[in-house]
């Protein structure tokens, strides 16, 4: 098994990093390896904004529920879905480019585009040594996160992600079965099957949390997704994209 692969297997979530900042040099690379991604249509439908300024960074892990991690690490990203500068070239070119902007298929592009990014910035930050976290929790106000970082129309905040030196790095959480992911030629439609495959999982992560936690921690990955889905969150979404000119028709 190549290097390569060794590091994307071995991934880890990180929240606890050292009191030291990345360097220019660091940050230009791992922006640049993020532009390297694939594109859809050579589209380029995303922005990334680089957050440096304590005070916002303390605001944003306010909005994150108080994640400290949010404020301290090495440095923050925070990937958007950006058709901004789209609206700029239809002006630029003189065509009428409103439909497209804000068509589903559009909003979906800027979406996959930040993510490849931002998987390739990940990738590119363990090679060099750092941990990483993704923030969803930046939606949980996507508004304030709208003005304090300034974001305009076309442009949708998605998620953060946080940098750093690790202080310390976790166990590796167990992933879904190979055979419960991959579905070859039609998707698996046997619910028996799926059930079977999904409480050996239980069973999996359950022993996890029993040897991770000393016997304190014992529930199901089953268990905790309905808790998590029967209280549904960040309702306010619809709006706030339509809001931002996106995903209109």
């Amino acid at each position: 098994m190549n290097e390569t692969i060794e590091r994307i297997l071995a991934h880890r979530t990180v929240r606890d990093f050292e009191d030291r900042t990345l360097s220019a040099e660091q940050i230009e690379t791992i922006v640049r390896s993020a532009q390297a991604a694939s594109t859809s249509s050579f589209v380029q439908a995303y922005s990334i904004i680089g957050v440096t300024d304590p005070d916002k960074k303390r605001e944003l892990a306010k909005i994150s529920r108080n994640q400290a991690f949010v404020a301290e690490n090495g440095h923050l990203f925070v990937f958007c879905a950006d058709l901004h500068r789209h609206d700029v070239i239809g002006k630029m070119e003189g065509k009428d480019v409103a439909a497209s902007l804000e068509s589903t298929e559009k909003f979906m592009v800027g979406i996959i585009d930040a993510a490849l990014a931002a998987q390739n910035a990940a990738l590119a930050a363990e090679a060099m040594g750092l941990g990483i976290c993704y923030v969803g929790g930046l939606r949980n106000d996507l508004e304030k996160v709208r003005d304090l970082l300034k974001i305009p129309d076309k442009v949708l905040p998605l998620f953060g992600l946080a940098v750093g030196y690790p202080t310390c790095i976790n166990d590796q959480k167990p992933r879904l079965p190979f055979e419960h992911v991959y579905h070859e030629n039609e998707y698996q439609q046997d619910d028996e099957v799926y059930k079977s495959q999904l409480e050996q999982y239980n069973n999996v992560i359950t022993d996890y949390y029993v040897e991770r936690t000393g016997g304190e921690r014992s529930d199901t990955w089953t268990s905790q997704m309905a808790e998590m889905l029967s209280h549904p969150q960040r309702m306010y979404m619809r709006d706030f994209v339509e809001e931002q000119g996106l995903n209109k028709q």
